[in-house]
């Protein structure tokens, strides 16, 4: 096994040794490289090399997998659709190039009690996985520390470079404190920051155009969800060889329910899933909607959220996706890329495993 450690600009290689890594810092895996930057911000940072397959033959696997929890399938490899249209709107026409998933903090910083040192900012983030100016998608925690209060957030974001200043398409919802309803608000329209807190799974690419693996599936005839299905068939395929994936997908048709967390955190410590599901507020959400998948088949020790689905859509309603509600009726329309890399970001000590759903 090769490590690599960058320490201000300093090269330390190790082939062999008996190196101990504190544990905060970097797990025992194939491919380590801390960043410099994760160092200045003293904010632990390891990147991870998926197993990634030709979109050929993610095509095939994944056609046979939904065919068992779809009525209809059609999987695919087509050119990327033109994302700044909608029903996307995003500020980039692809979800192309240089591909990595980066999952920052986690549950356990919401969960039992709130961590609220934990905040965050995308155009930090980008760099932190050695890609600034990243399009970034996928699900977190709006950033409390800006709006005031908790939400659901759905990161749209292009990140600063060199050449170009960030373009911030996100969206948050929170609950409406006047009749428990749900809102939903363009970040941009309000507040002029990148940040977020506690928790992402994000997805990240250079936003280019290219080619992606489309999947149509309609009328749901198996218990699985969307995501959950395509994720368990290729942890089945693919077993100890972790597949990353991200991209984004409209339910076209039909309902979903949804969750959206209190705009106040718990002051009373959640210890179990029947603890969080009191607390979270559900709601039942019409098509279209727009969502911003990020799943990986298996955890390589990284203490992983394996699937995080947040939505959107242009009627006033999102939030977090679990399960379609109308299987006979319901169509997806999704576009999918494998991830080249893992960047496990300020992964917390402490952990368990509720709230995950």
């Amino acid at each position: 096994m090769r490590l690599k450690f960058y320490w201000k600009s300093a090269i330390l290689d190790l082939a062999g040794s008996n190196f101990c890594v504190p544990q905060q810092l970097c797990h025992s895996f194939k491919g380590c490289v801390l960043p410099p930057s994760c160092f200045r911000k003293k904010m632990s940072c390891a990147e991870y090399s998926f197993h990634v397959p030709s979109l050929e033959e993610l095509v095939g696997v994944l056609q046979k997998g939904l065919t068992d929890n779809f009525a209809d399938v059609q999987v695919s490899v087509v050119d990327c659709p033109n994302l700044t249209k909608e029903p996307f709107t995003f500020p980039v026409k692809g979800i192309c190039g240089k591909t990595r998933i980066a999952e920052v903090g986690g549950v356990p910083y919401l969960l039992p009690l709130t961590n609220k040192k934990k905040v965050y900012d995308l155009n930090k983030i980008a760099k932190e996985i050695q890609l600034p100016g990243a399009f970034v998608l996928g699900a977190g925690a709006g950033p409390f520390q800006t709006l005031g209060f908790n939400s659901e957030f759905m990161p749209v974001v292009q990140t600063e470079s060199e050449h170009k200043p960030p373009v911030n398409g996100s969206y948050f919802a929170h609950v409406n404190s006047a009749d428990g309803g749900c809102l939903l608000e363009k970040y941009s329209e309000k507040y002029h920051d990148f940040g977020f807190a506690l928790l992402a799974n994000l997805f990240a690419s250079e936003g280019q155009p290219g080619k992606v693996i489309e999947v149509k599936a309609k009328r749901r005839t198996g218990k699985l969800n969307f995501v959950t299905c395509m994720r368990q068939t290729l942890e089945k395929h693919y077993g100890d060889k972790p597949v990353g994936m991200g991209g984004t997908f409209v339910i076209q048709k039909g309902k979903v329910k949804t969750h959206i967390m209190p705009a106040e955190f718990s002051s009373c410590p959640l210890n179990s899933d029947e603890d969080v599901n009191k607390w979270l507020r559900f709601y039942e959400m019409k098509a279209p909607l727009v969502c911003l998948p990020v799943f990986i088949s298996r955890d390589p020790g990284f203490d992983l959220r394996l699937e995080h689905t947040h939505c959107f859509s242009h009627h006033g309603e999102g939030g977090h996706y679990h399960y379609d509600t109308t299987p006979d009726i319901v169509e997806y329309l999704g576009y999918f890329l494998p991830a080249e890399f893992l960047y496990r970001i300020d992964q917390p000590t402490e952990t368990h495993s509720f709230g995950r759903d």
